[in-house]
């Protein structure tokens, strides 16, 4: 994302920035489905080292990056939004979580406190930061005396949602952007107002 100021202004220029996420897509098939092998990939990008795995979080998390760029792209402060919670919310959520999180929630044990306070900080901050940067490149116009508010609902929301206990059903690579998505959508609209 911190990348797509450096494409052009033309109306090509998203899908010429979708081919990174979607070649990453076609990769994490052909690994995942067991064409060809590669065990760096599996150990780097997957929880248990099974090959399958590709086909779940990293997939889906590459899919919703693909959809973004191609829906939202730069001039939205949802699809920007909602990238920041996924990337800094959700994976330092998992970072932190992982490393300092012995005390869990009382309503999912496979979360933590101290994984849900990371989700919420670091998704808030990021998206504060994203916004300030595509507002001062021109792309969109924040108005942060308002903006401030809305990202700690929308952070809240986020949160929220990545540590309900529905990961066997859905995975939070999918429900967080979504979430995060029709929150941003339901108090940004289209501007950062």
């Amino acid at each position: 994302m911190a990348s797509w100021p450096l494409f052009s202004n033309s109306t090509g220029a998203r899908f010429f920035a979708a081919v990174v996420p979607f070649l990453n897509c076609a990769r994490l098939l052909t690994y995942g489905l067991g064409f060809y092998s590669d065990e760096a990939l599996v150990k780097s990008v997957t929880r248990e080292g099974k090959r399958e795995e590709l086909l779940r979080g990293p997939l889906y998390y590459v899919i919703v990056l693909l959809i973004i760029v191609l829906v939202f792209w730069r001039d939205s402060p949802i699809g920007i939004i909602s990238l920041s919670m996924m990337s800094g919310g959700d994976g330092f959520a998992d970072i932190v979580g992982r490393r300092f999180g012995s005390l869990k929630l009382p309503f999912n044990d496979k979360k933590s406190w101290v994984g849900s306070a990371a989700m919420f900080i670091s998704g808030f901050l990021l998206s504060a930061l994203m916004l300030s940067y595509f507002s001062w490149l021109g792309y969109i116009q924040v108005s942060w005396d308002q903006a401030i508010g809305k990202l700690v609902l929308v952070a809240l929301a986020a949160t929220a949602v990545e540590c309900i206990p529905v990961t066997d059903v859905v995975d939070d690579n999918i429900s967080v952007p979504l979430a995060t998505m029709l929150v941003a959508f339901l108090l940004f609209g289209n501007t950062a107002n």
